[in-house]
């Protein structure tokens, strides 16, 4: 193994720990439809999660080469701004788990690690083409084409089941959901892993401990991959229930088609070398997956909250880990203070957790939520979705239209214009 100092020890440490969270924080990635409809059981949809997660960790290394070698010039980067990035990449994935927000943890790490290089070598730090390319315009496009494409695929998955029954059809898209499930899960190793397997070989390579242009070592792939397999088998139940039950509700079929879409999306992207955040795409699938439903609607007002978090963490992570390289330039006594910060930081909200706990025992026990008003997009769907029940009643509508017209006719006509009774009814 390559030498490695205390320093870059810890850094390798802080993001395994990185890496742990990520896991957590994006098992509703996965299994959260899953868990919704009852296609599986809570913690058998995770322990499966967790082992094909381990396995997708082994099956490329093209976004972690993104990381390691294109997001921020190596030249400069010291191992104190990899670990002040990483400082604020886990606190942000830490407070949107405590409210139950399904952010981006890859943007969390790459806003850490912007704003952590910005700090120390100036903006000239970062390469804004990569950072453009690789990491925005997949943002802005992901959401976006799960969302359209799981909105197609819940309109094709209810067309095909009308001919065999709602019953049946549930039943064996409840056994599709599973499958699906676990493509998005190997998804989600192959494309998350890799950002924590990039930025190890990253620091490895800020401390001289392996070539500039060196891939990531075989113990790194290893270690990254348990590392988010363990943290998706501790299940981050309260994004689940978010995204299970939160934005909208879901049926097998709609279950099915949003996995579906979102794994093929992620497995693209990390062909390609992008970045891409699982989190944007599992959550646009389900939105898109919620609205292919004839009557469904998906609850905008905890989209809104979701949105919002998605535009705060690149900022966020950036600021402060840009705080936590400003204060390690002390020394010693920096790295130290910034340490013991980020554990003290990390237990506070642990024990603001315990307050109210949800785990696999109540992950599916939602409020009833309150009545909303249909969204813009709700509603153009709306438009022009024509409900079963206008064809069928149209007849009786235009009947009734005919007797109501009819009575007002006579109610208009004087008494003593209208016809008498026949005069053998008074002999």
């Amino acid at each position: 193994m390559e030498h490695i100092t205390l320093l870059l020890g810890i850094v390798i440490i802080t993001a395994l720990v990185f890496d742990f969270t990520n896991g957590f924080h994006d098992t509703a990635n996965a299994m959260a439809t899953t868990i919704s409809t009852g296609a599986l059981k809570p913690k058998t949809a995770v322990a499966m999660s967790a082992v094909l997660n381990l396995v997708g960790a082994f099956m490329s290394v093209e976004v972690a080469k993104t990381i390691s070698k294109g997001l921020v010039n190596e030249e400069g980067i010291q191992p104190e701004v990899i670990f002040a990035a990483l400082v604020g990449a886990i606190l942000w994935n830490l407070v949107t788990w405590l409210v139950g927000l399904p952010s981006s943890s890859s943007h969390a790490l790459m806003g850490g690690l912007i704003g952590a290089a910005v700090a120390s070598a100036g903006i000239g730090a970062v390469n804004g083409s990569v950072v453009v390319t690789k990491v925005l315009i997949p943002a802005i496009a992901a959401p976006l084409v799960a969302g359209i494409a799981a909105y197609l695929a819940a309109k094709v998955t209810y067309k095909l089941g009308d001919k065999v029954g709602e019953k049946t059809s549930a039943k064996g898209y409840r056994a599709g959901q599973i499958a699906s499930a676990g493509l998005v899960s190997l998804a989600h190793g192959t494309n998350d892993a890799q950002k924590t397997m990039g930025i190890i070989t990253l620091a490895l390579i800020a401390g001289g401990a392996i070539a500039p242009d060196a891939n990531p070592p075989v113990w790194v792939i290893v270690s990254a991959g348990m590392a988010i397999a363990m943290g998706t088998y501790l299940g981050g139940w309260r994004i689940i229930r978010t995204m299970g039950s939160g934005l909208t509700d879901l049926h097998p079929q709609q279950g099915f088609a949003a996995q579906t879409s979102a794994a093929s999306v992620i497995l693209a992207s990390s062909n390609l070398g992008f970045s891409l955040s699982t989190t944007h795409s599992c959550s646009g699938a389900v939105m898109g997956a919620g609205l292919g439903r004839r009557g469904g609607v998906v609850r905008w007002s905890t989209a809104t909250r979701m949105f919002v978090a998605w535009g705060l963490t690149l900022p966020a992570a950036a600021l402060v880990s840009a705080g936590a390289e400003l204060v390690m330039r002390i020394g010693d006594v920096g790295i130290a203070a910034v340490t013991l910060f980020l554990i003290g930081s990390c237990l506070a909200i642990w024990f603001i957790s315990r307050r109210q706990v949800v785990d696999h025992n109540n992950v599916n026990e939602v409020e009833p939520a309150r009545a909303e008003e249909p969204g813009v997009v709700t509603t153009a769907i709306a438009a022009v979705t024509v409900p079963p029940t206008v064809a069928a009643a149209g007849t009786n509508a235009a009947a009734t239209t005919a007797e109501v017209t009819d009575e007002a006719l006579k109610a208009t006509i004087p008494a003593a214009t209208q016809t008498p009774a026949a005069p053998a009814a008074a002999v």
